[in-house]
C-alpha cells in the first residue's frame, strides 16, 4: 500500500522530484522545464534537418504507438527569426507519403505542404527541402497534410521572435501544445464515425437524469426527439477514447512550467488536436490576451478563454504568490481535460477542478436565431406534434426539420411567410439538394459577440472574437470591392462533410479570386456543431467592428447556426487549401481550394 501511494504521488508530481529526462520528448516538452529561453530547447537556425518517422512513447504511464519527428512526439520546437531565410530539409522515414505544413506561416504555395494542391508531397524514404523566407512574427505551428498522420504525433510548435524589440514584455516563456491521443488508430476512429455520427458520445441523456430533474425537461426532450436531434452531440470525438495532453503529456504525468513569483509569464498556447476544442483557464490567475494567430493584440484580461483548433492564443500571467497553479484545457463538450502546473518549484501541485457540466445544444445552435425568445414564439420550444400533423396545424419544431410545412401566420408576432424549415433551400438557393446538406439554418446570426457555446453561464469574463483588436493598423484598410457567401454543410447520420454542400472530392473547379482584390467572405454554419475554417496564405480582418484595427487570423470558428464574416486580400498568387480543420471532417471532404491568379480568365490580361 506504501509503495502504491508513493507511486502515486511521484506520478502526480512529475515524476518526482528527480524530473527524470523523457527520451522521446525534446527539450521544451520534458516533464519539467524551467522555460522556453533555456539552453537546447528548440532547433533552430538557417538549415535545419528534421525526419519523420514511427515512434513509441508513453501517456499516463501507457505504451502508445505514434508518428515523431525528430524522435520526438509533440515534434521539436522550431525557433525563428524575422527577416532570416530557412531551409527545413524533412526526410521521410515512413513507408507512405508524408508533409509538413507550415500553418499560419506566410510562405509561397510551393513551400506549403499540401499534396495535389501545392506539391506532391514527400515520398517515402526520400527527403524534400523546403525554402523561404520568414516575413512575419509570432507562434505558430506545422503539421503534415497526409491522410490522418496529424492525429498520431506529426505535429509541434513554431515561434518567429520578431527582428526588433518585442513589443510584448516579459520575463520567461512556455509553450503550451494541446493535443488528443487515442489508443484507436485514426482510421478506425473514422470508420465508426462513418457507421455512427455519435458513437463517441457517452454523455447522452438517461431516464435516469430526467427522474433526477438533470438537462431537459420531459417536453423539450421530447421535441428534440421528434425532430430526430441529440442536443448533447457536441463534439464528434471525446474523452471515452482520448487522452488529452500538455506538450505530449497526460493529466496524470502533470507537466510542469517553472516561474518565480512577480515574474510576467508568457505562455504561447497552440491547439495541435485533431478533434478537441479547448477551454483554457487557470484558476486564480488572470490571463491577459496578447496575441492571436501569431498577430498581435491589443492586451484583454479574461478568466477563461476558449481556443479552437489551429488556433494560437499569446497570454501573459503574473503570478505574485509562492503557489502553483493549475492550467486547465478542459475538452468543450467537458468529456476530459488537460490538465499542466505552473509553480514556483518542482513537485509542487494544486488541485485540479472537476469537469463541468456538459452543454447542451439550444434552438440557436439550430440557426433559429433568437427565434426562441421572441413574442409568439414560444411554441419553437415547448410543444411536440406527431410527423403527421396536417400542414394547417404544423408546428414550427416539425416544420425546423422539414416534417410539414406551416402554411399560416407563425404565433401573434406575426412572421408570416418566412420559412423556418431546416431544409428550406429557398434559404440558400445556391446549395445542392443532397443528401450532404442534412440542414439549412433558417435564421443564422453572426455570434461572435457571445461566449462560446457551453461558456455563457461559468460567472465569470470569458473573451469573445469581438474582445479581439489588432495592436497596429490593418495593412489593407480598403473595403471590398465584392461579396461572397460560403455555407459549411453535413450530414451527422451519414458522416459527410462540405463547403457549400460539395465535398473535396466533388469539386468541379476552385474558389477564384483576382490578386490583390479585396474581398467580404461570410462563413455560414448550416450545421449543428462548431466548425474551425483555416485559409492557408494569408491573414484575414474579422469583420467585427474594429474598422482598421480589426483583428487578423488565419483560422475562425464559426458557432453552430452562426455567421462569420472576415475581409479578405487575396495577395498571395498560388493555389491554397481552405477547410475546416477538424481532421475527420477534412478527411470526409469539407476542404476546397482556394486559387489566386494576376488575371480574370485564362488569356485575360491582368
Amino acid at each position: 500500500m506504501i509503495d502504491q501511494d508513493r507511486r502515486r504521488f511521484l506520478r502526480n508530481a512529475g515524476w518526482g522530484v528527480g524530473a527524470l529526462a523523457v527520451p522521446w520528448l525534446p527539450a521544451w516538452a520534458q516533464p519539467v522545464t524551467a522555460g522556453t529561453t533555456t539552453p537546447l530547447p528548440t532547433v533552430s537556425g538557417d538549415t535545419i534537418a528534421l525526419k519523420v518517422a514511427h515512434q513509441m512513447m508513453t501517456i499516463d504511464g501507457k505504451p502508445a504507438h505514434g508518428i515523431g519527428i525528430n524522435g520526438t512526439v509533440p515534434g521539436p520546437l522550431i525557433r525563428l527569426r524575422e527577416g532570416q531565410t530557412v531551409k527545413l530539409a524533412v526526410t521521410n522515414d515512413l513507408d507512405e507519403e508524408t508533409s509538413i505544413h507550415w500553418h499560419g506561416l506566410l510562405v509561397p504555395f510551393q513551400m506549403d505542404g499540401v499534396p495535389g494542391i501545392s506539391f506532391p508531397g514527400i515520398a517515402a524514404r526520400t527527403t524534400f527541402t523546403y525554402e523561404f523566407p520568414l516575413i512575419q512574427s509570432g507562434t505558430y505551428w506545422y503539421h503534415s497534410h497526409s491522410g490522418l498522420q496529424e492525429q498520431m504525433g506529426h505535429y509541434g510548435p513554431i515561434v518567429v521572435d520578431p527582428a526588433g524589440t518585442d513589443p510584448i514584455a516579459s520575463d520567461r516563456e512556455h509553450v503550451i501544445l494541446l493535443s488528443d491521443h487515442s489508443p484507436l488508430h485514426p482510421h478506425a476512429i473514422f470508420k465508426k464515425l462513418k457507421q455512427q455520427g455519435g458513437y463517441f458520445n457517452y454523455q447522452k441523456q438517461t431516464l435516469a437524469g430526467l427522474l433526477r430533474g438533470k438537462d431537459q425537461p420531459l417536453k423539450d426532450r421530447t421535441m428534440w426527439g421528434g425532430m430526430r436531434m441529440d442536443p448533447t452531440d457536441v463534439s464528434d470525438v471525446t474523452g471515452s477514447t482520448y487522452t488529452y495532453l500538455v506538450n505530449g503529456h497526460g493529466p496524470a504525468d502533470n507537466w510542469t512550467a517553472l516561474f518565480q513569483p512577480g515574474e510576467r509569464v508568457r505562455l504561447r498556447i497552440v491547439n495541435a488536436s485533431a478533434m478537441t476544442i479547448f477551454n483554457v483557464r487557470i484558476p486564480g490567475l488572470k490571463l491577459t490576451i496578447v496575441q492571436a494567430d501569431g498577430q498581435n493584440v491589443k492586451p484583454v484580461a479574461v478568466d477563461e478563454f476558449q481556443i479552437a483548433v489551429a488556433e494560437t492564443y499569446d497570454v501573459i500571467v503574473e503570478p505574485a504568490a509562492p503557489i502553483a497553479y493549475t492550467l486547465v484545457a478542459e475538452a468543450w463538450d467537458r468529456s476530459g481535460l488537460a490538465r499542466a502546473t505552473l509553480a514556483p518549484r518542482v513537485g509542487m501541485i494544486a488541485a485540479v477542478p472537476a469537469l463541468r457540466t456538459r452543454p447542451l445544444a439550444t434552438m440557436k445552435d439550430m440557426g433559429m436565431g433568437d427565434m426562441a425568445g421572441m413574442s409568439g414564439m414560444k411554441g419553437m420550444e415547448h410543444h411536440a406534434a406527431p410527423a403527421s400533423t396536417p400542414a394547417a396545424t404544423c408546428l414550427p419544431e416539425h416544420a425546423a426539420m422539414g416534417h410539414c410545412t406551416p402554411d399560416e401566420p407563425m404565433g401573434e408576432g406575426g412572421m408570416a411567410g418566412m420559412s423556418h424549415s431546416m431544409r428550406d433551400f429557398s434559404n440558400a438557393p445556391g446549395l445542392p439538394k443532397t443528401p450532404t446538406v442534412q440542414t439549412v439554418a433558417p435564421m443564422p446570426m453572426d455570434r461572435t459577440g457571445e461566449p462560446p457555446q457551453g461558456l455563457g453561464d461559468v460567472g465569470h469574463t470569458v473573451l469573445v472574437y469581438r474582445d479581439l483588436v489588432a495592436l497596429e493598423r490593418n495593412p489593407d484598410p480598403r473595403a471590398p470591392s465584392r461579396q461572397m457567401r460560403i455555407h459549411l454543410t453535413g450530414n451527422m447520420e451519414r458522416y459527410m462533410w462540405a463547403l457549400d454542400g460539395v465535398k473535396l472530392n466533388e469539386v468541379k473547379a476552385p474558389i477564384p479570386f483576382r490578386a490583390g482584390e479585396r474581398v467580404r467572405v461570410t462563413l455560414v454554419n448550416d450545421t449543428m456543431m462548431a466548425h474551425p475554417i483555416h485559409l492557408h496564405g494569408h491573414f484575414f480582418e474579422l469583420v467585427t467592428g474594429h474598422g482598421d484595427h480589426a483583428p487578423r487570423k488565419h483560422t475562425i470558428n464559426v458557432a453552430p447556426g452562426g455567421t462569420a464574416t472576415f475581409d479578405l486580400t487575396a495577395d498571395a498568387i498560388g493555389d491554397w487549401a481552405f477547410h475546416c480543420h477538424f481532421l475527420y471532417h477534412m478527411h470526409a471532404g469539407m476542404m476546397q481550394v482556394v486559387t489566386v491568379r494576376a488575371y480574370d480568365a485564362p488569356g485575360a490580361a491582368a
